[in-house]
């Protein structure tokens, strides 16, 4: 046999190994195996009394995943660990991961601790481990050590004092519903409480704050206002029916929905544990300290919803916003101020995550919405911009937010997004 032909046949069995060995990454990875439970406990647990619903489970997210991250460190040692690394590991890194997971999950969700239990059970048992396997310790020392950090960060707290806005111009009142569903109609504010929590990566809420929303009686201001009564209106004759599928499809509950597309974003990109670990706990901690940032500005600003300066439009003083005491958004509108947008903050977030961890914001990706009324259930992007993009349009087009809340926002979640990725798990060489 030739030395070419000995050489080719060694080429084509070391390419045969390392497709193999990223397939079988592909198809058993502890973190995503886990995101999917996480995301359904966490849906579950909406249902709970009282509900852990909303925005404020973003930091449910950030726990689970950081425990993983830091389970999964303690044997590759690649990145720095959220709280304390972990020495002397043994075992299966996997079963380390699936035991943080479910240990935070329970302490956060106590009424589906059997639950976890038999997802745990089965999980081990479908990839060959022990129930008694040296990496279970780990997973719950990692799991112990991450939820003593953010022991009393806030989250969730016994009491709150509700916020119901004001009655002047451009300040926040709760919005009616007229659509069935949620929120109920003219709700306080959802979790105000959430503007002070501890944030997972920043010095504090309101670090990035920006500069107060402009003026009523501005030419911005009349410029947005126009916008958002002619495109967002239940009744919009200008919204186009692939506009309103646009708008719809962005309605998703955004953190079930980041989660998914970064599921099939490390899959296709054959992500190992390791990284998708850290690429799983960096983007939920950016979402969760973006949540936080977005509470700090719309407690601290409490600006009104388009439907509120609409119906008010000629009674704020500007002689160019032209009121109409009958309008109604597309949808019904959050319990919570416009300025700034949560989803923009969130979805800048994320998408700045994925160009820092992927040093590029060129990659086709893919994202998906369960919304039962969504035509095009997949949007297919080949930036990861052009997401963040999207979602500052669609927010208008569904009537609850004026222009400058979204781009004001998606800039404070790409911030939020750089601060986190620059200042922890940072890797170790």
């Amino acid at each position: 046999m030739s030395k070419g032909l000995v050489r080719l046949m060694l080429m084509l069995a070391a390419w045969a190994c390392g497709v193999l060995a990223s397939s079988d990454a592909a198809r058993a990875n502890v973190v995503l195996d886990w995101n999917v439970i996480t995301v359904q406990t966490i849906g579950t647990g909406a249902t709970a009394t009282p509900p852990r619903a909303g925005p404020p489970t973003t930091g449910d997210y950030a726990k689970v995943h950081l425990a993983m991250h830091d389970a999964v460190q303690a044997f590759e040692r690649r990145y720095a660990t959220y709280t304390d690394p972990i020495n002397g590991a043994a075992g299966s890194p996997d079963a380390a991961a699936a035991k943080a997971a479910r240990d935070v999950l329970a302490a956060l969700y106590p009424a589906q601790a059997s639950a976890l239990d038999v997802s745990l059970s089965d999980f081990l048992a479908a990839n060959g481990l022990a129930a008694n396997d040296p990496g279970i310790a780990i997973g719950a020392a990692a799991a112990a050590r991450l939820l003593a950090a953010r022991a009393n960060d806030g989250y969730f707290p016994s009491s709150s004092t509700p916020f119901v806005g004001g009655t002047a111009v451009g300040q926040w009142r709760p919005t009616p519903s007229y659509l069935p569903g949620p929120p109920a109609a003219f709700s306080s504010m959802a979790a105000p409480w959430l503007a002070t929590v501890k944030p997972f990566a920043l010095r504090n809420p309101a670090q990035f704050r920006p500069k107060a929303p402009p003026a009523v009686t501005s030419a911005t201001y009349t410029r947005h206002y126009r916008e958002v009564k002619a495109l967002g209106s239940l009744a919009s004759g200008e919204r186009t029916a692939a506009q309103t599928d646009l708008a719809y499809f962005w309605s998703d509950n955004f953190f079930a929905q980041w989660n998914r597309a970064l599921r099939a974003i490390a899959l296709s990109e054959g992500l190992g544990v390791g990284d998708s670990a850290r690429l799983f706990a960096l983007a939920n901690v950016a979402i969760a300290d973006a949540a936080i940032t977005a509470w700090d500005s719309k407690l601290t600003f409490a600006f009104w919803r388009p439907i509120t300066a609409i119906q008010e439009g000629d009674n704020d003083g500007n002689p160019k916003t032209i009121g109409d005491p009958s309008w109604q958004s597309l949808i019904n509108n959050p319990n919570y101020p416009d300025f700034t947008s949560g989803a923009n903050n969130v979805t800048g977030a994320v998408t700045r995550i994925l160009q820092r961890f992927f040093g590029t914001n060129a990659m086709a990706f893919s994202v998906t919405s369960a919304v039962p009324v969504v035509v095009q259930k997949t949007r297919n992007f080949t930036r990861f911009s052009q997401a963040a993009d999207e979602v500052v349009e669609a927010r208008i087009l569904l009537g609850i937010h004026f222009r400058f809340a979204d781009t004001v926002a998606r800039r404070q979640g790409q911030r939020v997004a750089d601060w986190a990725f620059t200042h922890v798990l940072r890797p170790l060489d």
